[in-house]
């Protein structure tokens, strides 16, 4: 399994470090949370999809080494799907574009988005060492959000502190971002990285950006 999430990055490992950040991270993305039909909580824990998830994810890694990214992405699809609110992070991903869309434009980045994160971990978990992901304790958040903490537990017995932005939704709860434990969002992060193809090729451009990406991590 290569390092992290985001490959390069050094990981501190006290979730505190998490805590210290998430919340700044969360402010930014709340306006479009609210527009969401979310009933609070009263279904399973939150923390039982991010174990459900990470379970699958381990079980991928443990035969990596024998089947081919194609193989993990097939694996990994159904619980990804399953796991995360895929629509509504895309939206966020896509800021203010998302509102110029047409119908057919937004249907082809969610699309679009599914493919890119799917590979992208398919990618990522490779192969497997003696980890482990441990869900140590989920407090409430704002916007009634719920954050579950994590660790990705290493052979060396190093720590990986993720924490999972979850909100509990019609068909329950859903993984709507990931931090990591310096503070780093997922979904800012690929805000950063669409940002300049939406504004220099609009809508289409990311969409043939998300699949290009897809594309090469699925050829790897």
């Amino acid at each position: 399994m290569r390092n992290s999430y985001f490959p390069g990055h050094k990981f501190r490992t006290r979730p505190e470090t998490a805590k210290q950040n998430i919340f700044f991270a969360l402010f930014t993305l709340v306006c479009i949370f609210v527009n969401f039909n979310a009933l609070g909580g009263e279904s399973a824990k939150a923390s039982k999809v991010v174990s459900d998830f990470q379970s699958t994810l381990i079980g991928v890694m443990k035969v990596a080494d024998q089947i081919g990214v194609v193989e993990r992405y097939k694996l990994l699809q159904p619980a990804i799907e399953k796991s995360f609110h895929l629509a509504l992070m895309t939206q966020i991903s896509a800021s203010s574009f998302w509102k110029q869309a047409t119908e057919d434009e937004k249907i082809q980045l969610i699309k679009g988005f599914r493919r890119m994160s799917v590979a992208t971990l398919a990618t990522l978990f490779s192969g497997y060492n003696g980890e482990e992901f441990v869900v140590i304790d989920e407090k409430p958040g704002p916007y009634n959000t719920t954050i579950v903490y994590s660790n990705l537990v290493k052979l060396d017995k190093s720590k990986v502190s993720i924490a999972y932005v979850t909100k509990s939704f019609k068909g329950g709860w859903k993984i709507i971002d990931v931090i990591l434990d310096v503070g780093i969002s997922e979904l800012k992060v690929r805000q950063s990285e669409y940002r300049h193809i939406l504004k220099q090729s609009g809508v289409q451009g990311l969409i043939s950006l998300l699949n290009s990406k897809a594309d090469q991590l699925m050829s790897e």
